[in-house]
């Protein structure tokens, strides 16, 4: 019986982690996110952004949970700063690397994206609609 239950447990553990590494490799761009205030030493962490209509959702590679880890709510999302990698960043990142201070609500992050990444986030957070179109079309 206890045999059944572990061959079960595992079973359930290998399709939660090919569900995940699926739902990774079916798009989205490479990025490195951490939260802030961390003094600057926070700890980054490597994982894939999608964006949807309404939210980016951040899906650390080293999480085996079915959910995204962040979700970036792209209407109160606001970008505070820009910069290149600075000090031990260049450990885990290259001079090709933007990193983003964002404000989502109360949280504050810093996302870091090569080029092409940035791209792809910059016209999806600029491709929103603005309140007043949103207002508009929530009365008709």
């Amino acid at each position: 019986m206890i045999e059944i239950s572990v061959i079960a447990v595992l079973a359930l553990a290998v399709a939660a982690l090919s569900f995940r590494l699926l739902k990774l490799r079916n798009g989205g761009t490479a990025a490195l996110l951490r939260d802030m205030p961390e003094a600057g030493e926070g700890r980054w962490r490597h994982g894939v952004m999608r964006y949807r209509e309404s939210q980016a959702e951040f899906y650390r590679l080293s999480s085996v949970r079915l959910w995204p880890d962040r979700q970036l709510s792209r209407r109160e999302l606001e970008i505070i700063d820009r910069r290149i990698p600075r000090g031990d960043e260049y450990d885990i990142m290259t001079a090709e690397i933007v990193v983003l201070q964002l404000r989502d609500g109360a949280r504050t992050y810093e996302m870091a994206l090569d080029r092409g990444a940035l791209t792809a986030f910059m016209s999806w957070v600029e491709s929103r609609p603005s309140p007043r179109a949103e207002r508009r079309s929530r009365e008709r």
